[in-house]
């Protein structure tokens, strides 16, 4: 997959006392850049629960945190799909300022039923467009 780009502004209810973007909000961000990319594809959040009867979930989520974004930045959050399978997607995330990486992130993501929040296979019509994506 080629990578995909959101531009996010850092407000100031993003930061801490210390003035630097809360650890939890990386999370956020990279959330909106897999939320964005598969909107670019075709796909929004609540169409795959009314049209398909799925969601996607997080199921696991390793952050590195390099260095810190402040108010008032403009950050990129970035992601790419590094594995696909048959319920899950793994991408590779990061957030940056310029040249500078602030966070890195390794996302792995779960298809499940949306009614029963139990693992389920990728529809196959979302599979082939996210495997075009890869």
């Amino acid at each position: 997959m080629h990578e995909f780009r959101l531009a996010i502004r850092v407000y100031y209810e993003d930061t801490d006392a210390a003035g630097i973007v809360y650890h939890a909000n990386y999370l956020k961000y990279m959330e909106r850049a897999r939320t964005e990319w598969l909107r670019g594809i075709g796909f929004e959040q609540d169409d795959l629960a009314r049209r398909f009867g799925i969601a996607f979930v997080v199921r696991d989520a390793e952050l590195e945190f390099l260095r810190a974004a402040r108010f008032n930045d403009e950050v990129m959050s970035i992601c790419r799909i590094t594995r696909i399978g048959r319920a899950t997607v793994e991408f590779a995330q990061s957030v940056v300022a310029g040249d500078t990486v602030l966070c890195l992130g390794q996302i792995r993501v779960g298809c499940v039923d949306f009614r029963a929040m139990a693992a389920k296979r990728i529809p196959q019509e979302i599979y082939m467009r996210i495997k075009d994506e890869c």
